[in-house]
């Protein structure tokens, strides 16, 4: 693959034969940010996990403390009082029947998907659609719940959905480059802090296997697996 010069001067900057600290490589990551726009940071997690295994799935949810840096559009299915909860919330697009008509005919213009437990047979049929993106509603991550206007509330207040891979990778975000480096040591404490919480007590050996950190369109960067506490009182920029 042909690379800009940009990013080959940016990836020159990161030292292949060493581990970052996660304040070490925030900083990092938004020196060698080379997009033009404002690229959100992105974290990546080899588990020790065997996601066949149902004992053995990591997923969860983490609001991050610091927010996104971005609104997400939150669609609601819901009906009667609970409609006008979520409308109330800031929620993007409320509906029921009319909703799954739109997403069935390629309507997907929008980042998360909330539904009250009375809906789910009807919302059940958009699995084939919504599951492959991430996007279908679960009682796990607070997505299936009568209290659809708090659920629009997470969401759009920083809430980010984790869910490991077949290949036992997890991916989450933790801001944008334009975030200081102490909001996103932050955030990214928050979500490893909910991750392993959230350790598989059926899996064996390192549970943290790889840990890099990356921003849009930019150098990967290697992050130490091991530095998981006390993140914030070491945010301090590259030299």
């Amino acid at each position: 693959m042909k690379r800009s010069k940009a990013f080959r001067a940016a990836e020159a900057e990161v030292d292949r034969s060493r581990l970052y600290s996660p304040a070490e490589a925030v900083a990092l990551a938004r020196k060698t940010s080379t997009t033009k726009f404002d690229p959100t940071v992105e974290v990546a997690l080899r588990l020790g996990v065997d996601p066949r295994k149902a004992d053995q799935m990591v997923r969860g949810t983490v609001n991050l403390p610091n927010g996104t840096g971005k609104t997400a559009r939150v669609l609601v299915f819901a009906t009667g009082d609970r409609a006008e909860d979520a409308r109330a919330a800031g929620a993007d697009f409320v509906g029921s029947d009319d909703l799954i008509e739109r997403i069935q005919g390629g309507f997907l213009d929008f980042d998360a998907v909330v539904a009250t437990p009375d809906l789910m047979g009807k919302v059940g049929r958009l699995g084939r659609v919504l599951g492959p993106r991430g996007l279908m509603p679960n009682p796990k991550t607070g997505t299936v719940t009568p209290d659809v206007g708090k659920a629009v509330t997470d969401i759009k207040g920083g809430k980010i959905e984790f869910r490991v891979d077949r290949h036992a990778n997890l991916h989450f975000i933790i801001g944008k480059a334009s975030f200081t480096d102490a909001a996103l040591v932050e955030n990214y404490a928050a979500a490893m802090d909910e991750i392993l919480r959230l350790k598989p007590s059926a899996a064996k050996g390192r549970y943290l296997r790889k840990v890099a950190m990356t921003t849009t369109m930019g150098p990967s960067i290697p992050v130490d697996p091991s530095k998981t506490r006390g993140l914030t009182e070491d945010a301090q920029p590259v030299g």
